[in-house]
């Protein structure tokens, strides 16, 4: 399912919501232990699990080099929310009857060309997690499945911008 985006005054809201037949402690690990994490956003690293703590976004190129994203808001187990460039990347972790349900909201002050590849990404790691979480790891970025999602990104997108 795609992520739904909603016009704001002064910026834009992208949602993605996944359930998951998973307890949320299963869930929140999944998102916030590095060993686990790597296998759905291989270039996330948590420093410091906190309010205003540290996640390094590593290029991954061989370099060492890194990018550092401040934890903008943080609730154990519930809310994980980070600075994304200019925009904010915020998970929501809520339990349900049968699991779990995960929100992801990004703000984005500006839609550009790179907003649906973003999406694309945003949407195969949302993907990857579910797959880990029910024992499948990828050894492989799934670079023609991202394909089609920006493809259908770009669509939303458009639709939009005419807005």
């Amino acid at each position: 399912m795609l992520a739904t985006i909603q016009k704001q005054q002064n910026h834009y809201i992208v949602k993605f919501s996944r359930l998951f037949p998973h307890p949320t402690e299963t869930v929140w690990a999944a998102l916030t232990e590095n060993d686990k994490l790597q296998k759905w956003m291989s270039n996330l690293e948590i420093i410091h699990l906190q309010k205003n703590g540290k996640i390094h976004f590593n290029m991954n190129d061989g370099t060492a080099t890194f990018l550092e994203i401040q934890i903008t808001d943080y609730v154990e187990k519930e809310v994980l929310e980070f600075n994304w460039g200019n925009d904010t990347v915020r998970f929501e972790l809520s339990p349900t009857d049968n699991g779990s349900v995960l929100l992801l909201a990004e703000s984005i002050g500006e839609l550009t060309a790179h907003t649906p590849k973003d999406l694309a990404g945003w949407h195969i790691c949302l993907d990857l997690l579910s797959d880990l979480l029910n024992g499948t790891i990828h050894e492989e970025y799934p670079m023609e499945e991202w394909e089609k999602q920006f493809t259908e990104y770009k669509k939303l997108v458009a639709e939009i911008e005419k807005i």
